[in-house]
């Protein structure tokens, strides 16, 4: 049985919050572990609509510091210290913010009751940021007007899966289950060699999560997520703004779908919509027309990586 693993969509608008459309936030959960990317204006409400419980977030990603993407943060800060909480939060954004938040605590005269722990994030290169063990975190640089970066959530390789009645019939020992697990053969007193293949099954492929907002086409994308199963790139605009995307490093559905071709992601969410369009539909016939397997991103909708 394949472990939890989806995406909740809070806010899917650009800039400006739309008709059914909150500004950006996301949250994934990874085997009932919750992470929440991007932080805008009435993500607390969104949360509590989708009845996630905030509590059990302890870390959050922050691409970029335009302000719909962590005007919501300092809030959701408040509220947490306001019901009491002890357990430390982790937030993963560029250096500035953490004055930014500091700055505001400091101006309400407020000292919170748990540790707020800022990791700096940098739009260079890629770079793992965050991994326990189950799931990593690796900071995407992305060509945007700000210093931005996008997150590729992988769950991490899991062992074999040991057969135990092919094991108990060549009476293999419990304490070597690690090992054979772990990929290795194994050899009896007698010297038989019983070769891990005929021992184990293979653990299910690994799976992986891409949040790519905000972004101009920024082709080397592509391999920094290749084989994604599921991509979340932003479609600001359509093909006929073009010109305006470029100047402002947006993309449109045409590049979103484009970077999932090149990619060879399995499916491709669009999202960070302008707030001029109230049909989203050709947004996706004009993604569909470069890669099929594209779906419109649409808030408080929950989708499996």
């Amino acid at each position: 049985m394949m472990k939890k693993f989806e995406v909740t969509i809070l806010g899917s608008s650009a800039a400006l919050p739309a008709r059914n459309r909150n500004l950006p936030a996301q949250v994934v959960n990874y085997r009932d572990r919750l992470f929440l990317i991007d932080c805008g204006e009435g993500t607390q409400m969104h949360l509590k609509r989708n009845r996630i419980r905030m509590g059990r977030i302890n870390h959050i990603f922050i691409s970029h510091l335009h302000g719909d993407h962590f005007y919501g943060l300092i809030g959701l800060v408040s509220t947490y210290h306001l019901l009491g909480r002890r357990e430390a939060l982790h937030v993963y954004a560029p250096a500035l913010l953490e004055r930014i938040i500091r700055l505001q605590l400091e101006a309400s005269e407020t000292t919170l009751l748990y540790p707020l722990i800022f990791h700096t994030t940098q739009h260079i290169v890629p770079e793992e940021i965050f991994n326990d063990g189950r799931i990593s975190v690796t900071s995407l640089p992305l060509l945007h007007r700000v210093p931005t970066t996008g997150f590729l959530f992988r769950e991490q390789p899991h062992p074999k899966k040991l057969l135990r009645d092919v094991a108990d019939k060549y009476e293999v020992p419990v304490a070597a289950f690690e090992s054979i697990r772990n990929g290795n053969d194994y050899i009896d007193e007698d010297g038989n060699h019983i070769y891990n293949t005929l021992l184990t099954q293979e653990s299910a492929p690994v799976r992986s999560y891409a949040y790519c907002s905000d972004t101009g086409f920024y082709e080397p994308l592509a391999d920094m997520i290749r084989g994604c199963d599921l991509m979340y790139h932003e479609a600001t605009f359509m093909q006929d703004l073009l010109a305006s995307a470029r100047e402002k490093q947006h993309a449109t559905a045409a590049d979103a779908a484009t970077i999932a071709r090149l990619s060879g992601a399995k499916r491709l969410l669009l999202g960070h919509f302008s707030a001029r369009y109230e049909d989203l539909q050709p947004l996706l016939d004009e993604a569909k027309a470069v890669f099929s397997q594209s779906e419109l991103a649409e808030d408080d909708a929950t989708y499996e990586v």
